[in-house]
């Protein structure tokens, strides 16, 4: 399974970018050390590893501390290693968005939710609101993973526009 992890890195309000080598790290820890690495003075690492233009997965630690995860599909973690090692541990599907993996009623007048649809197929998992006081709110991740047509590239680049961080995410994929 192929894969492409880019940290996106903030220290004194500037953005920084670089490619991050997942290769033969053993756990979540040490994926955790390797975005450290990027910037051990960094106010803000976040993750971005998208796997086969199938899979995200978002990792952020706020001043090297309190590891929090994304998974776009819990099935990563049963599709290869590396999915395992990232979201293999996130048992619980996102919380507070129960409702929106019910299926819903096509007739009879019942009203729609406005929550976003989420893939039948995927079930996302981890801490769907990491990137709120970002502006991406739970609900905006969710329904930019769920989208028809986005893969996993287009929806870190949605978030790394909001981010301000676009570019430099961008060059990292030229190369």
């Amino acid at each position: 399974m192929s894969y492409f992890a880019a940290a996106v890195v903030r220290d004194d309000g500037d953005w920084t970018a670089a490619e991050v080598n997942l290769r033969g790290a053993t756990d979540i820890d040490e994926v955790a050390d390797r975005l450290r690495d990027v910037d051990q003075d960094a106010d803000l690492s976040l993750l971005f590893v998208e796997a086969d233009d199938t899979y995200l997965v978002i990792m952020r630690l706020d001043e090297g501390e309190d590891l929090r995860v994304f998974g776009s599909d819990s099935a990563y973690a049963e599709e290869s290693r590396l999915g395992a090692l990232l979201v293999g541990d996130l048992k619980t599907s996102v919380t507070g968005l129960d409702e929106v993996d019910e299926p819903r009623s096509s007739g009879g007048g019942e009203e729609e939710s406005e929550q976003p649809a989420v893939d039948p197929e995927a079930d996302p998992v981890g801490d769907a609101d990491l990137l709120a006081d970002l502006g991406i709110s739970a609900q905006k991740l969710l329904s930019l993973c769920a989208e028809e047509g986005l893969l996993p590239a287009d929806v870190t680049a949605e978030i790394c526009q909001v981010l301000g961080c676009a570019d430099a995410v961008e060059e990292l994929r030229e190369v």
